[in-house]
């Protein structure tokens, strides 16, 4: 995973300081893999020990791990790059993107709801499907609708106590961003599931869960792999029944 996409994975985890190390990191890449820790942080008037943290913050094991990982994808641009949006590529990127403390936090969630609705549109109807029976067979009270009038009577219903699951690919859908204002409005927490990339959805929801899914198109047809969305919605569904066992 690159520097940057750790940055975004992990963006819920960081503070200001946080924050000014990884723009001076991005502005001056070439320079900080050649810097000890000391050094950097002389040059950010901080300690070491905070770029230490921020460094396990984003998953390294520490500062020579991130300067390692940098200098591979450093050598990578110059060099013959991964094939990408191959069901290969998307599944490994996918996989990279399961971080289970935010998943554990989806689950709290879910657990103090009293009911979540799901909503999504076109191909991702049949996932909201999916997710409602995985719930419903621990005993949660989910729904879902196929039709926007449907949903938002039913989204108008709910109140604090409740759980919004929106599912889009492009996080762009305005279907379904729609509900997610309303969700904002109502004060309802909003969990958002979209492929790793900035997109509005997940500047809405509370809890943003992302696959590797780029939209892919052949003879005007939208043929976009969505095994990866099935894979992150297959994790939170078995870590959702290990913590339902244990209520």
């Amino acid at each position: 995973m690159l520097f940057n996409e750790r940055v975004h994975k992990f963006e819920y985890k960081l503070n200001d300081t946080d924050d000014q190390i990884i723009e001076f990191i991005n502005q001056n890449k070439r320079e900080a893999v050649n810097m000890s820790i000391q050094s950097l942080a002389a040059c950010l008037f901080t300690v070491p020990n905070t770029i230490t943290r921020l460094s396990k913050k984003l998953g390294y094991d520490g500062f020579s791990q991130l300067k390692n990982n940098l200098k591979e994808e450093l050598a990578k641009q110059q060099g013959v790059q991964d094939e990408e949006d191959s069901m290969h590529f998307n599944l490994n990127k996918t996989f990279s993107l399961i971080d289970g403390e935010k998943m554990e936090s989806v689950v709290k969630l879910i657990l103090q709801a009293k009911k979540v609705l799901f909503f999504g549109v076109g191909d991702t109807v049949s996932f909201c499907e999916m997710m409602v029976q995985n719930l419903r067979v621990a005993g949660k009270e989910a729904d879902f609708h196929l039709h926007r009038h449907e949903a938002i009577y039913e989204l108008n219903r709910l109140d604090d106590h409740d759980l919004l699951f929106l599912i889009s690919l492009s996080g762009e859908t305005p279907l379904v961003l729609e509900m997610a204002n309303i969700a904002l409005n109502k004060g309802i927490k909003v969990i958002s599931v979209t492929h790793f990339n900035r997109n509005s959805l997940e500047k809405t929801a509370d809890v943003s869960l992302y696959c590797y899914s780029p939209r892919k198109t052949l003879n005007g047809y939208n043929i976009t792999d969505r095994t990866p969305l099935m894979l992150v919605l297959r994790a939170l569904s078995e870590y959702y029944w290990e913590r339902a066992d244990c209520v």
